[in-house]
C-alpha cells in the first residue's frame, strides 16, 4: 500500500498510540505517558486528532499492536484522514514496516519524534552535529525495506536518510540501499570526528573555568520545567524561553554573585525526559559533560504538574546514568505561582528545596542564600590574618569563597570562612591554627 503523500497546507494531521504493558516497569501510567507524547507531538508542530491506547501483556513483536488494534487504526484512519501515527515506544525495524503496510499513513516512533523536536531546536554547530549523529545512528538499521526504489541499481539520492551529496563514481551492480548505507556510515565518522573536536574545545574551556577556581552550578531539570526561565532570572541572561519541550538545547554559561559577594558560574543544560534516547545521551555526550563536571546541582521541578514526583525521579535516573546523581543539590520548587495553594508544597520531599516563582520572581533570594550555603559546603574551612599590603588576598576570599567572619587587627585582616580547595595554597602563609579562644577574644582594632 502506497503511503499518501503529506499535505502542504496547514499543521501534519496525527494519532497517537500507547501499549499499556504489564511487564512495564516505569512510576509513569501509560495515559500520563500518552498525554506527554501529545505535547511533544504538539511541539513539534502536529495537529493531533485522536489517541489510543491497548492494554498487553507485552507489545506485538510484528506490529506492536494486537492484530484487531492495527485493523481499528486502518479503518479510524479513512474517518479521521490522518497522515501521520506516533508510537509511544521505540518501533523495532520490522514493526515499523509492518505497521506502514497495514495503514495509508506514515509511522514513526516516540524517539523519532524527540529527535526531530533536537533538530529543530538545535542552534549551535555543536547542537546540530549531535541531533545530526542522532539521527543517522538511528535511522541506519531502518534503511532496509523503506520501498522498492532501495533495491534499484546504482543512482539516486539518499532520500529517506535525509542525508545529501554524491560520492563518486560507484561501481556497477551496487544497489541504491547499499549507497545509501555506506554514504550513512561515512557521514557518520565525519560526524564523530568533529564531535570529538567539539568535546576537545569544550575540555579546554573547562580547565579554563577550573583556572578561575569559581564553583560550578549547573541547572537540570525535566523539560519545560522553567530552567531558562530560572537561569535568566538568576544571571540577568537572555536565553530563549518558551512553554514548549526542549526549547533549548545549548549550553549557557554565566557569572553569577551570591549573598556574601560569593561568585560561581551557573551553567544552564538540556531538559531531560523519560525514555530519553540512548542515542541522544551518548551525542550530546559533551554538553552533559557539564552536569558530570560541576560542582552543584540546581534542579528546577515544576511542582504546578500533575507529574511533579515521576518528572524529578525520571531526572534523578538520568544523573545515575551520567554518575552525577550523588552531586550536592539545591532543588527549585518553581511555578508556585500556578498552585491554588502553594501552602500544600511539602520541600521535604526534595533535597535544600526552595519554594520559588522564576516567572514572577518569587523565592529567589532565599534560593541565592541556598545556593551559596550548599556551595560553601563544598569548600575547605580557613582562619587567616592577611597581613593588609596583601589586600589583594582578601578581596579574593570574598569573591571566590565565603566569609563568615572578618575583623581588622592590628597585624591584618582575620578572615573565617571557605574556600575553594585550589585557592587555598595562596593563604598557606597566613594560615592560623585552630587555637582555643581566637575568635572569643580578638585584639584590639587599629
Amino acid at each position: 500500500m502506497l503511503i499518501k503523500q503529506r499535505s502542504t497546507e496547514g499543521p501534519e494531521r496525527a494519532f497517537l498510540v500507547a501499549v499499556a504493558s504489564e511487564r512495564q516497569e516505569t512510576l509513569w501510567s501509560a495515559e500520563d505517558s500518552l498525554n506527554e507524547l501529545e505535547a511533544l507531538a504538539r511541539t513539534a508542530g502536529a495537529e493531533v486528532v485522536g489517541k489510543m491506547l491497548q492494554h498487553l501483556r507485552h507489545p506485538d513483536p510484528a506490529t506492536y499492536l494486537g492484530k484487531g488494534k492495527v485493523q481499528e487504526l486502518a479503518a479510524l484512519e479513512q474517518e479521521l484522514g490522518f497522515e501521520l501515527v506516533i508510537f509511544d515506544d521505540e518501533l523495532s525495524p520490522s514493526q515499523q514496516r509492518n505497521l506502514e503496510k497495514a495503514l495509508n499513513a506514515r509511522v514513526i516512533d516516540r524517539t523519532t519524534l524527540i529527535l526531530d523536536i533536537f533538530a529543530q531546536h538545535a542552534r549551535t554547530r555543536e547542537g546540530r552535529l549531535q541531533v545530526e549523529l542522532a539521527q543517522l545512528e538511528y535511522r541506519l538499521p531502518r534503511l532496509s525495506g523503506r520501498g522498492i526504489e532501495l533495491s534499484q541499481q546504482a543512482g539516486g539520492s539518499l532520500g529517506a536518510a535525509g542525508v545529501g551529496g554524491a560520492i563518486g563514481v560507484r561501481g556497477p551492480g551496487e544497489t541504491r540501499l547499499e549507497i545509501d548505507r555506506r554514504r550513512i556510515r561515512n557521514r557518520l565518522a565525519e560526524l564523530r570526528r568533529e564531535l570529538e573536536e567539539v568535546r576537545e574545545q569544550r575540555t579546554l574551556h573547562r580547565r579554563q573555568r577550573a583556572a578561575l577556581t569559581m564553583p560550578v552550578v549547573a541547572v537540570v531539570g525535566y523539560t519545560n520545567a522553567g530552567k531558562s526561565t530560572l537561569f535568566n532570572a538568576l544571571s540577568q541572561a537572555d536565553v530563549l524561553v518558551e512553554n514548549k519541550l526542549f526549547a533549548t538545547l545549548d549550553p549557557t554559561t554565566r557569572r553569577v554573585v551570591l549573598p556574601g559577594n560569593q561568585e560561581v558560574l551557573l551553567t544552564d543544560t538540556v531538559g531531560f525526559i523519560q525514555r530519553l534516547p540512548t542515542r541522544l545521551v551518548a551525542a550530546f555526550r559533551a554538553t552533559l559533560e557539564e552536569v558530570v563536571d560541576a560542582d552543584v546541582l540546581l534542579e528546577v521541578v515544576d511542582v504546578s504538574h500533575e507529574n511533579a514526583i515521576e518528572q524529578s525521579e525520571t531526572v534523578n535516573e538520568v544523573l545515575r546514568e551520567l554518575e552525577a546523581h550523588e552531586k550536592p543539590r539545591v532543588t527549585a520548587l518553581n511555578k508556585i505561582d500556578l498552585l491554588p495553594d502553594p501552602d500544600r508544597v511539602d520541600p521535604s520531599l526534595y533535597p535544600n528545596a526552595v519554594v520559588v516563582s522564576a516567572l514572577r520572581g518569587w523565592g529567589l533570594e532565599a534560593l541565592r542564600e541556598k545556593l551559596a550555603q550548599v556551595v560553601a559546603e563544598q569548600m575547605v574551612p580557613l582562619q587567616v590574618l592577611v597581613p593588609y599590603a596583601r589586600g589583594d588576598l582578601v578581596e579574593l576570599f570574598h569573591r571566590r569563597g565565603r566569609v563568615e567572619l572578618e575583623e581588622h587587627r592590628a597585624e591584618g585582616t582575620l578572615l573565617v570562612g571557605r574556600l575553594p580547595s585550589p585557592l587555598a595554597g595562596y593563604y598557606a602563609p597566613y594560615r592560623l591554627q585552630q587555637r582555643r579562644g581566637l575568635l572569643r577574644a580578638p585584639s584590639a582594632r587599629p
